[in-house]
């Protein structure tokens, strides 16, 4: 199998499955069938929202690069536009006006991370030669652009012309999609607590077995850790110490575990936790490997989106306390074209 981008693809992927131009990867497999078993789900009437606020975790521990929202009115001319009487020049005038702005760092806090998020280097000619590549043979500097100097990307306040992109796999995909259907909830923290457990395979099938929990095509599968109920009782000041050793992750190493990622036909992958994966991975035998194989494997192969940083405590909780772990999942990002993920206020129905 080849298209116009490549002639070969890694092994186990699926490139070229879902069509030569494919952008949505696994979500294909949400299909109005799925959203209709989601749908089914909802059976109380209940909601839980599924985000952190914006503001958190706090500072920057997690993520040097990524800092907290700022938050500011807009101007109105020589005025700041908050608590704004306008027509304050005419008498009788009642209206009173605030309007405001974000700056954002887009995967800050509650986040979905798009197929232009983590490549690899990978040699889709067959010439012999890696070349960065990005899901379904998409290229680096072509699909994906952006700046090679820092002194390029603008200040970073600035509202200037945007210096960088994704052309294909943005996050806006995913938005038009919609990231509706029905999910599965896994709740590792019910079987291990707080600890900084790394699960593989055969403990993450043992707490499955366990709680009868099954998962279908097409299916958005949730990992409680019970990270982001840790981080809100953190109060936005979150230590290294605590948040590197608190809480269940994935071993992103395990290959039985990455094995049954493409086994399982889920659709998107989904944690509370801060990466999904133990990073830094364990080490690996060989001279070269991916520093977030999980992610490699999802993104860059199989085309299966990752949330992190979830709030899903309270749903988790009552899912267990009620028997269930299915229910029905609302999640698109922000429509926003060319980004490589987006914050999310995600909803589960039950």
């Amino acid at each position: 199998m080849q298209n116009a981008r490549w002639k070969r693809r890694p092994e186990g992927s699926t490139w070229g499955d879902f069509g030569p131009d494919d952008q949505l990867g696994r979500l294909n497999l949400i299909t109005p069938e799925k959203v209709r078993q989601g749908a089914a789900e909802i059976r109380e009437g209940l909601t839980f929202c599924l985000s952190l606020p914006l503001e958190y975790p706090g500072g920057a521990v997690l993520n040097p690069r990524r800092l907290p929202p700022v938050l500011r009115p807009t101007r109105r001319g020589d005025a700041v536009n908050m608590n704004y009487q306008l027509g304050r020049d005419h008498a009788g005038a009642t209206d009173v006006l605030s309007d405001d702005l974000a700056l954002l760092h887009l995967q800050y806090s509650t986040q979905w991370d798009s197929f232009a998020h983590v490549g690899s280097m990978f040699d889709a000619d067959g010439d012999g030669v890696p070349e960065p590549l990005y899901y379904n043979g998409f290229r680096a500097g072509e699909d994906v652009v952006g700046p090679e100097r820092v002194e390029d990307c603008g200040a970073p306040e600035g509202h200037g012309p945007s210096t960088s992109g994704a052309r294909r796999l943005g996050i806006e995909n995913f938005a038009v999609k919609g990231m509706q259907g029905r999910a599965v909830m896994i709740d590792l923290h019910a079987h291990v607590g707080r600890a900084r457990e790394i699960v593989g395979y055969d403990q993450l099938m043992r707490i499955m077995e366990k709680d009868g929990v099954e998962i279908e095509t097409g299916d958005m599968v949730c990992l409680h850790t019970g990270f982001g109920e840790f981080l809100l009782e953190l109060g936005g000041k979150p230590t290294h110490f605590a948040v590197e050793n608190a809480c269940a992750v994935l071993d992103g190493r395990d290959e039985r575990l990455l094995q049954w990622i493409t086994d399982s036909g889920m659709a998107a992958l989904i944690a509370d936790n801060y990466s999904v994966e133990a990073y830094p991975a364990r080490p690996a035998g060989g001279d070269c490997c991916a520093q977030l194989p999980l992610h490699q494997h999802c993104l860059f192969r199989l085309g299966v989106p990752l949330g992190e940083l979830w709030h899903l405590t309270p749903l988790a909780n009552w899912l267990r306390a009620n028997g269930r772990y299915r229910f029905f999942l609302t999640a698109p990002p922000l429509r926003l074209t060319g980004a490589v993920g987006s914050p999310a206020t995600p909803v589960g129905t039950v």
